[in-house]
């Protein structure tokens, strides 16, 4: 089975140029949401732009999201002001929830063709204990304006189709994308204003002489004033040039054959997007042909991969059982930068370098905001203007225990899931 996204993506990039040895203002090292953001930006600002990506364009965690355009992180506004401060905090906060409105102004600004929709998203809650994290969410969001709207069980079961939840919290601000059209749509405009764009291009080195960055791909050399490292999850130049230590989670989803339109005739009529509460959270929605996509943490391709396909089948059959037996058609997962408190990281490793990861499982709306002003404050040399302060060096410890940790424990969630539905 194969990703859905790379079979059904609308934007179709031409980037076969080889590529050479030149000097340019700004090299981009990724290809993702943050990296094809970046390249926007700075190719709108009139800087000869070339970002190298070691595969294809939105090859990493980009083109294999959820789709799910989120506003703000995982942790409610008290936790992030508290990690923060009022000031560091507030300024996240507001940035991020508005970072959809960027989303979806560039896709409509630039005719990306990803299947928008902007009905919002629901945060369901999985139990009783959920409900209340839920309750105290809303609450947390009015003492920040935010257009939150709490829904009873009833309500709910409307929205989904299913009974299987307790409430739900709508967010008018969210919505869903193709994620692998936009992040190639991102590439293709960024070409069209003069971004050059190399796949199959691996950094082998990076290195700083005499005030200028040399970026090595084997033998070939790119010279550039300004740096931008943008590979988050997929962050592979070695120890030599590590800008960030942290834990990687996988993100698994299945999705199934388009759906006739009597099944679909109460699945998510307003298309929102949707994950529950649990700690090992799942995922579900539909795309634009009418499939259901469902995802959990956990690999699979790994170890794991038949206890979470399973799951998966399982949990199609709990939230609508009144589907036919409906096989799925598509498999495929991803890896997420999860940092400790969960807060995005930008790294300033050197003169006009910085390096953004963690965004945590939320890539679309703040790699988006992150890319786009790494981008404006490299060029203007003003780095007040990020989203968060920048950190000289950003490492945690026992990264490669808690990876592992993650995938444990989400084959034996699944495991125990499986049985109990």
């Amino acid at each position: 089975m194969s990703n859905l996204w790379e079979n059904t993506s609308k934007e179709k990039e031409n980037l076969s140029e080889p590529l050479k040895s030149q000097t340019t203002d700004f090299l981009i090292v990724g290809g993702g949401f943050t990296g094809c953001s970046a390249a926007l930006e700075a190719a709108k600002q009139g800087a000869k732009v070339v970002l190298l990506e070691c595969e294809t364009i939105g090859f990493g965690g980009s083109g294999r999201n959820v789709g799910l355009v989120n506003a703000g992180l995982w942790l409610p506004p008290k936790e992030i002001i508290s990690l923060l401060g009022h000031k560091q905090g507030e300024k996240l906060i507001s940035a991020l929830g508005s970072a959809p409105n960027l989303v979806f102004s560039i896709i409509e600004e630039n005719k990306i063709k990803c299947d928008p929709e902007r009905n919002g998203t629901l945060h369901c809650a999985h139990s009783e204990k959920g409900m209340e994290h839920l309750i105290e969410r809303f609450k947390q969001g009015e003492q920040f304006e935010e257009p939150l709207a709490l829904i009873d069980k009833t309500e709910t079961e409307n929205k989904i189709g299913s009974s299987s939840f307790m409430g739900s919290l709508h967010d008018p601000r969210a919505g869903t994308i193709h994620p692998l059209a936009y992040c190639r749509g991102l590439a293709r405009k960024a070409k069209e204003l003069g971004a050059k764009i190399y796949e199959k291009s691996k950094v082998s080195k990076v290195r700083k002489q005499n005030g200028v960055w040399q970026t090595y791909v084997q033998d070939i050399v790119i010279k550039s004033k300004y740096l931008l490292l943008a590979m988050n999850a997929y962050q592979d130049l070695g120890k030599a040039h590590e800008t960030g230590k942290f834990s990687t989670v996988y993100y698994s989803q299945f999705a199934t054959r388009p759906l006739n339109s009597n099944e679909m005739s109460t699945i998510l009529p307003g298309k929102e997007g949707c994950w529950d509460t649990a700690t090992i959270m799942s995922s579900f929605r539909v795309d634009d042909a009418g499939r259901l996509i469902i995802g959990t943490m956990g690999n699979s391709e790994g170890f794991g991969k038949y206890v979470h396909l399973n799951w998966a089948n399982k949990k199609l059959k709990y939230l609508f059982p009144f589907l036919p037996e409906i096989e799925f058609n598509y498999r495929w997962s991803g890896k997420i930068a999860m940092t400790k408190d969960h807060i995005p990281k930008i790294v300033n490793f050197d003169e006009n370098a910085l390096s953004c990861f963690g965004y945590s499982g939320r890539g679309i709306a703040p790699g988006t905001l992150f890319g786009k002003t790494c981008a404006s404050a490299l060029l203007s040399e003003n780095l007040s203007m990020l989203p968060v302060s920048p950190v000289r060096q950003y490492k945690e410890a026992f990264t490669r225990e808690k990876t592992t940790f993650y995938e444990i424990a989400a084959v034996a969630n699944n495991s125990l899931k499986s049985l109990r539905m």
